[in-house]
């Protein structure tokens, strides 16, 4: 169990947790949630050992092992594979050892310990996770390097789901994924077999994957039965009984305080009156809970509702290589009212897609036809890079209204939720959720005819994501959104587009249906054809045909070196089972090794196996 007992915490004068008490159970899912900045991820170092507490005490099984993401993405010439299989450190350890025992006995432990934990199918789960966050069967034999920083991510957060720890701690994990790795992501958390706790402000991640939730709220922990929609609920009625509570004390001290204050000079009234002073003293505060409203966010109006369709787009091919578009015969158009979500893995198009439809990036082929003066507003959380560090959100508007009155540009800086002080607060200064409304504000700023969301929600917290479903339901003119937040895409998208396979079609199923075609899918297989395309984000040209036989290659390597390992293992069991009396001495000895044996044979015929199909595979791209 996870204790956290009477705990307070206290960052540069600031006290974010305030004697709160807190039990999880083993097994539990957790998700950990409140506004951004009350100090959810200062908990979770604290759970670490990496931060002292003030007060209190936090308790850990010893024989726990606590996983977290980590903070840099992993880098180097290693493969995705093998950097995932070296997370399980206690696997690693047994199999360096397995190679190196001479020790009949030891060599059964270690046999058995290697079955007890499942080694041997190891690869195949690894294989199955990166899978799952997106990577191809020859993405997982490339060199780490050779990814972005994103994907890299991904990569870390397989490692982590490998390592399987018996305490998972998960912040924002979905902010590196696109909506397929997050449903997937779900499903895993939803069948993790040891204690997870996971902050997220993805609603629906929090209602399928968590039985628990986790509130920090004014610097108390409460912890709450059931899903995110449950907590919901019965916050609601806490929070309504609390504030009947807190007026009914209030009532109660005036009633005693004017008794106190009419009677307290008489002499004849004075013992009753001092009573009623200790019985103030006594009664414990109630306090009413204050509500946090967020701030809202608006788009400004287009100043003209334009003649449909204000886009469209007849047989047009686009991409960064002519000889090799990334989206081929693309016909489709958008109306002004037009809601839609573009639903597609990662390195499929959608961003390709997005900067054809904002302008940015010029057809090889084919039509594209623009309303005249049709405006766009475009977002991609990326831009916060090309935000002015050492300015405020003011110093932004003022350069967009460089003729206008003080009094215009503070106003127009208020709309878009930097009223006050923290117009003049620096960019640098800003929280992610902050730079984000920022950019909203400065994307939509000239009232755009159709709005481009790449990505919105990362750093909004629940409450700033529902806020921005309203502004988007509310704008009169068309949306185009990228998003991994389903509740997004459920509360405002009309129409799905799937961008796969070069091509743009429209999906006639609800997201529900997609999950499932999502988990289907991943749950196979994974597909050997090569997805490094500059729509990944490294940079690089799609490889020629001849270098999709290198993974291939690898994988043979890699085959052979598991065969030669585990026909190594294979032969200290032997060596060891063929010791003289060895059944009659140690029976129980015995039975563990051949038990490691069957195990090890086992595992050596599926590296056999894996051998015979990258060869086909090799041989058929050699062709």
């Amino acid at each position: 169990m996870l204790s956290i007992n009477d705990i307070s915490i206290r960052i540069a004068g600031r006290l974010l947790i305030d004697q709160s008490t807190v039990q999880i159970v083993p097994g539990a899912r957790v998700g950990f949630v409140g506004r951004n900045g009350v100090g959810k991820s200062t908990l979770f170092h604290a759970i670490r050992g990496e931060l002292p507490l003030e007060a209190g005490s936090i308790a850990i099984p010893p024989r726990w092992r606590v996983g977290s993401l980590a903070q840099e993405a992993p880098d180097g010439p290693e493969s995705l594979i093998d950097v995932v299989l070296k997370a399980d450190l206690e696997r690693a350890a047994l199999l360096h050892e397995a190679e190196t025992a001479h020790d009949p006995h030891r060599i059964a432990d270690i046999q058995t310990r290697l079955v007890d934990i499942d080694a041997h199918s190891a690869p195949a789960r690894a294989a199955a996770i990166l899978s799952g966050l997106g990577f191809s069967t020859a993405d997982q034999a490339r060199s780490c390097s050779e990814f972005s920083g994103g994907w890299r991510m991904r990569v870390a957060l397989a490692a982590t789901l490998f390592a399987a720890p018996d305490l998972l701690l998960l912040d924002e994990p979905t902010n590196y994924l696109d909506l397929e790795g997050t449903l997937w992501l779900e499903d895993h958390l939803a069948n993790y077999p040891r204690t997870v706790i996971v902050i997220s402000h993805d609603r629906d991640l929090l209602d399928t994957s968590v039985d628990q939730i986790l509130h920090l709220d004014r610097g108390k922990l409460t912890l709450y039965k059931g899903t995110y929609s449950s907590f919901e609920e019965q916050r609601a009625t806490r929070e309504m009984l609390d504030a009947k509570h807190a007026k009914k004390q209030m009532d109660e001290r005036k009633r005693l305080q004017a008794f106190v204050d009419r009677f307290k000079a008489k002499a004849s009234k004075a013992k009753q009156a001092q009573s009623r002073v200790k019985m103030l003293e006594r009664m414990k505060p109630v306090t009413a809970l204050v509500t946090q409203d967020v701030r809202e966010i608006t788009f400004p109006e287009p100043d003209k509702i334009l003649s449909p369709p204000i886009i469209a787009v007849d047989d047009v091919s686009v991409g960064y290589d002519p000889a090799k578009p990334v989206l081929n015969r693309v016909t489709l158009r958008i109306d002004n009212d037009d809601r839609i979500a573009l639903l597609g893995s990662n390195g499929n198009g959608k961003s390709t897609l997005v900067k054809l439809l904002a302008g940015k990036l010029p057809p090889f082929s084919g039509k594209v036809v623009r309303a005249d003066k049709l405006s766009v507003g475009y977002f991609a959380q990326h831009q916060t890079d090309e935000l002015d560090l050492d300015g405020s959100a003011y110093d932004h508007l003022r350069r967009l209204m460089p003729h206008e009155t003080e009094t215009k540009v503070r106003a127009r800086t208020g709309a878009i939720g930097f009223s006050g002080k923290a117009g003049d607060t620096k960019v640098s200064s800003l929280s992610g959720g902050e730079k984000a409304r920022l950019l909203l504000g400065l994307a939509t700023f000239y009232g755009p005819n159709m709005i481009i969301l790449d990505e919105p929600t990362n750093h909004l917290d629940i409450d700033s994501r529902a806020a921005l479903a309203e502004a988007i339901n509310d704008f009169p003119g068309a949306i185009i959104m990228v998003s991994h937040d389903r509740y997004l895409i459920e509360a405002c998208a009309d129409q799905l587009w799937v961008v796969a396979d070069r091509a743009v079609t429209p999906y006639d199923g609800d997201l529900d249906d997609y999950r499932r075609s999502v988990l289907t899918t991943r749950g196979m297989r994974a597909s050997s054809r090569d997805r490094a395309t500059h729509e990944r984000g490294n940079g690089k040209p799609a490889r020629p045909k001849s270098e999709k036989r290198v993974p291939l290659k690898q994988k043979i390597s890699n085959a052979e070196s598991e065969i030669a390992r585990i026909t190594g293992i294979i032969e200290k069991i032997d060596a060891a089972l063929a010791l003289p009396d060895l059944f009659k001495r140690d029976p129980k000895q015995a039975a563990q090794l051949t038990k490691a044996r069957a195990s090890a044979a086992e595992a050596l015929q599926r590296a056999e196996d894996e051998w015979l199909e990258a060869s086909s595979s090799y041989d058929e791209a050699a062709g």
